[in-house]
């Protein structure tokens, strides 16, 4: 259509940029969201069952956790998941 700006040839535009920011808040919502699932499984098991050290615990490897998928390139949440592992396989112990 005449008249219309198409993005791609937009003066000021910063593709680059924009393609980076989506990337940053894609890969902190997943590993945001992974936190706070393990946290949630954390309280309910402390809650619950009452052992507040293993949801202590969670809550400290889900940080731990969340700070290793922060600094990865593409925000791994296998360290998250490794720790949700590790929780709910104490609290069967326990």
């Amino acid at each position: 259509m005449a008249g219309t700006t198409e993005y791609a040839t937009a003066t000021g535009n910063d593709y680059a940029e924009h393609e980076r920011t989506y990337a940053a808040v894609m890969k902190m919502s997943k590993v945001g969201t992974a936190m706070v699932v393990l946290v949630v499984i954390s309280l309910a098991i402390g809650g619950v069952t009452g052992p507040w050290w293993l949801c202590g615990l969670g809550i400290v490897l889900s940080i731990v956790g969340g700070v290793i998928g922060a600094v990865s390139q593409k925000g791994t949440i296998i360290p998250i998941a490794v720790a949700a592992l590790v929780v709910v396989a104490l609290w069967y112990v326990v």
